[in-house]
């Protein structure tokens, strides 16, 4: 693990850690890096961070409604003009849910685009029996239930698809049962009434679910970027930050491999000039990334790293003055400013950070460093700032704050111990 001696003559790591791949994501005027980790994390733990619960709790949810709907058949069935039709649908959908069901299972608790396809064909033919079955029973006030139940089915899918994929299906599902509804010849217009009403409780679970399994999404997500992004807190005062260290660990492999090229006489002295020229690449970004992490404090790499706070913060810190937080105000400042922006629902949050210029030390603390930290936040009302979001932002020094043109602005004094008297 490489140091290096700053000017006070303290010994930080420039390195840093190793935590997982970066992606380059661009927006309309900046430019952030959008870390996939947290989402492979996600998904990594999907069932230790309760979507095992969330599956299982949708299935018994789907088999109440599929019960009720059983129930339904069972008293309409001598008015159907057809039941073996009808019989059939529910044949087909066990079969369906139950090969749905065994193939999650053995695909290690995710559904393949071939297993989702296949499990469509069958809720599309399940519908297609079911219609027919009551067409032309509609004055009878025989309703198709199988069908219901196949939107009902789409509840569980949210867990193991894209929320994308099932929303798209069950509203093509609640279109085909509407215009079936509307086609049929009736005695009277009431006796739409209650079909109305079932295709809407049909389709309208599997929105729900949508909903939820979204809020969870981003709730798991927003958590574990943040339990990530906080290992900054501990990181020295200018460091590499935890994405950047991956690729300087990619460089020295290479030149670990150049050089053992050589020692072995893979490669001939003097070099070729491709190699020359690689060898020259090499030692230029390691150099870079070297230098690069000496001027980046933590509170820059959280930033920069979280894939929530990039597109919204941004840090103007030419001193490098957060790098002399303590602890405790670095976990303060970095849970300040994630609920500043995480809490709020509105698109349009921006929160820039200020920090110096240094003042001059006070005669009662000679051997502390002073400076201020300016926080402006756009698009954040004072009244729905959270309460523990004052109290962290105490926790780091003393604070005003005041409001200008809806713009919330707040004055921070901090008071760190001097890195030399260390």
């Amino acid at each position: 693990m490489s140091k290096a001696r700053t000017g006070s003559g303290i010994e930080e790591n420039t390195l840093g850690v190793i935590v997982g791949r970066e992606r380059r994501q661009r927006e309309p005027q900046r430019t952030f890096r959008r870390s996939e980790r947290t989402v492979s994390t996600t998904r990594a733990n999907q069932r230790g961070l309760g979507g095992r619960d969330l599956a299982g709790g949708m299935i018994a949810g789907s088999l109440v409604m599929a019960l009720f709907l059983v129930w339904r058949t069972i008293e309409q069935w001598t008015s159907y003009p057809t039941p073996t039709l009808a019989i059939s649908a529910w044949l087909l959908l066990l079969v369906t849910a139950a090969g749905a069901l065994l193939g999650v299972l053995l695909c290690g608790g995710t559904m393949p685009t071939w297993l989702f396809t296949l499990t469509l064909v069958g809720l599309a033919g399940v519908v297609t029996l079911d219609l027919s079955a009551v067409a032309a029973a509609a004055g009878l006030s025989v309703y198709p239930t199988a069908a219901l139940a196949a939107g009902v089915m789409m509840t569980p899918l949210v867990s193991v698809r894209e929320t994308r994929e099932v929303m798209a299906a069950t509203v093509t599902l609640g279109a085909v049962l509407l215009v079936a509804a509307l086609v049929q010849e009736r005695s009277s217009p009431l006796t739409l009434g209650p079909e109305l009403v079932a295709i809407a409780i049909a389709v309208w679970l599997p929105f729900i679910a949508i909903s939820v399994v979204r809020a969870f999404r981003r709730m798991v997500q927003l958590e574990l970027d943040l339990v990530l992004v906080q290992s900054t807190v501990d990181a020295p005062r200018l460091a590499v930050g935890m994405l950047a260290s991956e690729e300087l660990v990619r460089l020295d492999l290479d030149a670990e491999r150049l050089l053992d090229d050589v020692a072995e006489g893979r490669t001939a002295l003097p070099l070729h000039p491709d190699a020359a020229g690689a060898a020259s690449q090499l030692a230029t970004q390691l150099r870079l990334h070297l230098v690069e992490g000496r001027k980046k404090t933590w509170l820059h790499n959280a930033i920069t790293e979280s894939e929530f706070l990039a597109p919204a913060v941004s840090l103007d810190d030419p001193g490098s003055l957060a790098g002399l937080l303590s602890p405790a105000q670095r976990d303060a400042m970095l849970t300040a400013v994630w609920l500043l922006v995480s809490d709020s629902k509105r698109h349009d949050v921006m929160l820039h950070i200020d920090i110096g210029p240094r003042a001059p030390s006070t005669a009662g603390s000679p051997r502390k460093i002073r400076f201020p930290v300016f926080l402006h936040a756009t698009g954040v009302p004072r009244r729905r700032v959270d309460a523990a979001a004052w109290e962290a932002i105490s926790n780091v020094g003393p604070h005003s704050e005041y409001t200008r043109k809806g713009d919330l602005h707040v004055e921070i004094e901090c008071m760190v111990d001097n890195p030399v008297d260390a």
